[in-house]
C-alpha cells in the first residue's frame, strides 16, 4: 500500500509481487530475502533479486495460496560468501592476495562446517570444502573449484553465508477468497424475466421462480456471478415514469432503486417478485449450476420507506421544511431520498450491518453497493470490517464512478472491488495508459471490475460503433482484467440511447424489459457465443486471472491495441508457461493493417525468438517473432487473442 495507513489485499491464487530497497555502505555485496508468515503460521524464505531497472531494488513474485492475513518482513545481509567469490575470482587470477583469498574463504566454509543449525550433510560438505581451499598442494583452479558443487551451492542458495543482518518492520497482506479478485458477472433484472403485457398494457410481473428460468443460459455462457438491482418494494411518490419521466402512468413499476413502501424496506423482498422461500430457491438454482448471486446494497430511500416516519434525523431537512432528494446534476432522483450520516451515524451503522446480516443469512455474499462514494470513507471501513470478521468470505463492489483518490480511497478502506473509468477509454493511448496505471499503479488496493455496459451507460462507443464495438469492448474487458461484467441485453448489441444522454432508451430502470434471447439465437444476431468463448479462455489461461502481469506492447497504427499476459510455469498451478497476447483494433469502422512489436521477454521468451501463436477465436496458427504483420478487419474479427505455443528452435531472421 502506497500509503501505509492500510495492508495491501490479494486473493487466493495471486501472484504478488513483493519489493525492497536495500543497499549498505562501500563495496561488498549484499544479498535480501522475503520472510513470509502464512495465515496458518507457516514461515518460509524467499531469496529476492535486484531489479535491474532500479537500482538498490529488490523484488520476488509469490503465488498467495489460502485466505487470511499473511505477514512478511525483509530480511537485508551481508552476503559474505558472495563478496568473497567476487573478491577471489578477481584477485586470484590476477595473482593478487592469492593464498589471503584462499584462507577467507576457508574460513567461511569452516565457520559455516562448524553451524550446529545445519544438517549433518552440509556440515561435511562446508569441511570438505574448507579443506580443499586451504589445500596449497593442488592448483589453483582445483581449489576455487571446491566452492563449485553443486550441492554446496544448493546449501549456499538455500541458507546464505551472513552476517550484519538486518529486519524490517512486519507487515500485513490481507488475502481474501478468489472470486474477491476473479469472476466474470452478468447483472439481470428479475422482473423482466418472465413478463408478460396483456393487450389493455397492464404488466405481470416476472417473479424469481421465471427468472430462474434463464439462470441455465447465464451459467451457459461461462459466467459465475449473477447481479440483481435492488429486490425490494418501491415506493410510489415521485414514482418516475419511462424514461425517467416525471409523469408516471398505472403501469409503470418504478426505479427499483427507489426503495421503500407500505410493503417494507431494506430487508424485505418486492412482493411481484414472490416470498423469501422463492428467493432462497432462485439462490440455491443457481449455486448448482455455478453461479452466486449479488445484491444491490443501496443506502437511500424512497419517500415512502418506513425509515421516513420511523427516523426522519437520517435525512436531509432543507429550510422549506422538505427532504432533499437524490440529484447529481443535471440528473435528478426525485423519487429516491439519500441519506444523511451526520445526525445519527451510530444508527445508520447498526441498521446497515443488521440489513447486511439478514441476507447473508439468506445465502448471499456478494454485495455490489451503489454510490459508496456519497457516503462517509470511515462508515465503509467500520462496516466492511465488521462484516468481513464475521463472514470472511463476503465480497463488496463499489459502484463509484468518481474522482480517482476517492475512488481509489475506497479500495484502501475495503472494498474488494470497483467499477472503473473503462466504459469511458476507448483510443488506443487511452486504453493503453489506462490498462498500465491498473496493473501497476493502483493493483495493491484496487480491483477493477470491468462492466462493458450498465442500466446507466450506454457510451457513445456503443450506440455508433455497431457490432464490432460490442465485440472489442467484450474482448478488451474479458482479456486485461481478472474480473469483467456484461448488462443484460449487451449480447443482443441494444444501442439505441434516449436522445442527448448515454443511457439506453426506454431504459430498464423504470420498466420491463422482457428479451426474446431463443429468437436471437435461432437468428444469429447474439453476441452471446462470442461471450461464451471470452469466458471459456478465461477459465483455461491462468494467465487471465491475473491484473498485474498485463504488459503494453507496441504497434505502427493509432488504433491497433497490443498488451499481454503471461505467468511463468512455476506461477500457473499447471506446470506449464501460460502467455496470451491481445492485438485488438478498436475502431470499430474500419479494417487496419500494420506491425506489432513485441518485447518477447515480457512472455519468456529469449530476444530474437520466433514461436508459434495461435489464435483462440479463430483456431488459425501462424509463425511470429518481435515484429509481425497483422490485418484486424473490425467487421469480422477485430481482435486477435493469441496464445504463445512455444520458442521454436533457432533465432528469427532479421
Amino acid at each position: 500500500m502506497n500509503d501505509d495507513l492500510w495492508p495491501a489485499r490479494a486473493f487466493v491464487g495471486e501472484v504478488v509481487p513483493f519489493a525492497a530497497t536495500a543497499f549498505r555502505e562501500g563495496h561488498d555485496l549484499i544479498g535480501v530475502a522475503l520472510v513470509l508468515t502464512a495465515p496458518d503460521g507457516t514461515q518460509s524464505t524467499r531469496p529476492m533479486t535486484p531489479n535491474t531497472a532500479d537500482t538498490d531494488r529488490w523484488e520476488v513474485r509469490v503465488p498467495l495460496t489460502s485466505q487470511g492475513n499473511w505477514t512478511y518482513r525483509v530480511r537485508a545481509y551481508a552476503d559474505d560468501f558472495a563478496t568473497w567469490q567476487h573478491n577471489a575470482g578477481i584477485k586470484i587470477p590476477a595473482g593478487v592476495d592469492v593464498e589471503l583469498m584462499f584462507t577467507i574463504g576457508a574460513q567461511l566454509m569452516s565457520a559455516a562446517g562448524a553451524d550446529m543449525a545445519r544438517t549433518a550433510p552440509e556440515r561435511r560438505e562446508f569441511r570438505a570444502a574448507a579443506k580443499l581451499l586451504a589445500d596449497t598442494t593442488n592448483p589453483l583452479a582445483l581449489r576455487l573449484a571446491a566452492v563449485d558443487n553443486p550441492q554446496l551451492v544448493a546449501f549456499i542458495q538455500a541458507r546464505p553465508l551472513a552476517s550484519l543482518e538486518s529486519l524490517s518492520a512486519e507487515r500485513t497482506v490481507i488475502v481474501e477468497r478468489a472470486r474477491a479478485g476473479v469472476g466474470s458477472w452478468y447483472e439481470f433484472f428479475p422482473r423482466s424475466e418472465g413478463a408478460k403485457r396483456a393487450a389493455d398494457g397492464s404488466w405481470t410481473s416476472g417473479t424469481f421462480r421465471t427468472a430462474a428460468k434463464r439462470l441455465p443460459a447465464v451459467a451457459a455462457m461461462g459466467f459465475d456471478v449473477l447481479y440483481l438491482p435492488p429486490i425490494h418494494p418501491i415506493g410510489t411518490a415521485f414514482r418516475k415514469g419511462a424514461n425517467n419521466s416525471l409523469t408516471v402512468g398505472p403501469n409503470d413499476p418504478g426505479s427499483p432503486w427507489a426503495i421503500g413502501s407500505a410493503d417494507g424496506g431494506h430487508d424485505a423482498i418486492h412482493p411481484d417478485l414472490g416470498t423469501v422461500e422463492d428467493f432462497t430457491h432462485f439462490v440455491d438454482r443457481a449455486r448448482k449450476l455455478g453461479l452466486e448471486v449479488a445484491l444491490d446494497f443501496a443506502l437511500q430511500a424512497s419517500p415512502d420507506h418506513p425509515w421516513v416516519t420511523e427516523h426522519p434525523e437520517w435525512f436531509t431537512t432543507l429550510p422549506d421544511g422538505t427532504i432533499a432528494f437524490a440529484e447529481n446534476p443535471p440528473k435528478k432522483y426525485q423519487d429516491i431520498y439519500p441519506i444523511n450520516f451526520d445526525n445519527d451515524p451510530e444508527g445508520i451503522r447498526a441498521e446497515s450491518l443488521r440489513i447486511l446480516r439478514h441476507w447473508i443469512g439468506l445465502g448471499v455474499n456478494i454485495f455490489r453497493v451503489d454510490n459508496p462514494h456519497t457516503k462517509p470513507l470511515d462508515f465503509w471501513e467500520w462496516l466492511i470490517r465488521e462484516v468481513n470478521a464475521e463472514h470472511p468470505d463476503v465480497v463488496f463492489l463499489a459502484e463509484a464512478f468518481t474522482r480517482p483518490a476517492l475512488m481509489q480511497a475506497l479500495g484502501k478502506v475495503g472494498f474488494q472491488q470497483s467499477y472503473t473509468y473503462f466504459t469511458w477509454r476507448n483510443t488506443k493511448t487511452e486504453l493503453a495508459e489506462f490498462f498500465h496505471g491498473l496493473a501497476t499503479k493502483t493493483a495493491d488496493f484496487l480491483r477493477p471490475n470491468l462492466f462493458v455496459n450498465t442500466p446507466d451507460i450506454l457510451t457513445e462507443y456503443l450506440q455508433f460503433g455497431g457490432p464490432a464495438a460490442f465485440k472489442i469492448r467484450a474482448a478488451l474487458a474479458a482479456m486485461a482484467a481478472p474480473t469483467w461484467g456484461v448488462y443484460a441485453g449487451f449480447e443482443l448489441f441494444e444501442n439505441v440511447a434516449r436522445v442527448g444522454a448515454e443511457e439506453s432508451i426506454d431504459s430498464e430502470k423504470y420498466e420491463y424489459r422482457p428479451r426474446d434471447w431463443a429468437q436471437a439465437a435461432t437468428q444469429g444476431t447474439s453476441l452471446a457465443p462470442y461471450i461464451t468463448q471470452l469466458n471459456r479462455i478465461r477459465s483455461e489461461h491462468p494467465a487471465l486471472r491475473q491484473l498485474r502481469n498485463l504488459d503494453i506492447h507496441a504497434s505502427d497504427d493509432d488504433s491497433i491495441l497490443v498488451f499481454s499476459k503471461y505467468l511463468a510455469a512455476a506461477e500457473t498451478g499447471t506446470g506449464v508457461d501460460d502467455a496470451i497476447i491481445v492485438v485488438a483494433n478498436v475502431d470499430p469502422h474500419s479494417v487496419r493493417h500494420t506491425t506489432v512489436h513485441l518485447d518477447v521477454t515480457r512472455f519468456g521468451l529469449e530476444p530474437g525468438a520466433t514461436f508459434d501463436v495461435c489464435d483462440l477465436i479463430t483456431g488459425a496458427i501462424w509463425t511470429w517473432s518481435a515484429d509481425n504483420f497483422v490485418l484486424l478487419d473490425a467487421f469480422t474479427e477485430p481482435v486477435h487473442i493469441l496464445r504463445v505455443l512455444g520458442q521454436k528452435p533457432g533465432k528469427a531472421s532479421a
